[in-house]
């Protein structure tokens, strides 16, 4: 009898790193694909009118009425303040 509930309990152990590995690969995959291309960010970020677009950058406006500025950094999308390895 020990010996199944040790089975279930390994089981039960696997079962739910194995959702959490999936949840964040799936995380990170998103974000790859978000940051990938300006169409994908300004869908990631929840835009709902573009207000201006250059090669480098584009202003829009999200469904709750907030003005955000998107960047281009190292060939990728992000919010103007919100680049990697920046901390402030």
């Amino acid at each position: 009898m020990k010996f199944i509930k040790n089975k279930i309990v390994l089981f039960s152990l696997i079962l739910v790193v194995a959702v959490i590995l999936a949840l964040g690969i799936s995380q990170y995959l998103t974000l790859q694909k978000a940051h990938s291309t300006f169409e994908n960010y300004y869908t990631f970020r929840g835009c709902a009118q573009l207000l201006k677009r250059t090669a480098d950058y584009g202003i829009c406006k999200t469904n709750s009425g907030r003005t955000i500025k998107i960047v281009k950094f190292q060939n990728k999308w992000y919010l103007e303040n919100d680049l990697p390895g920046w901390i402030f």
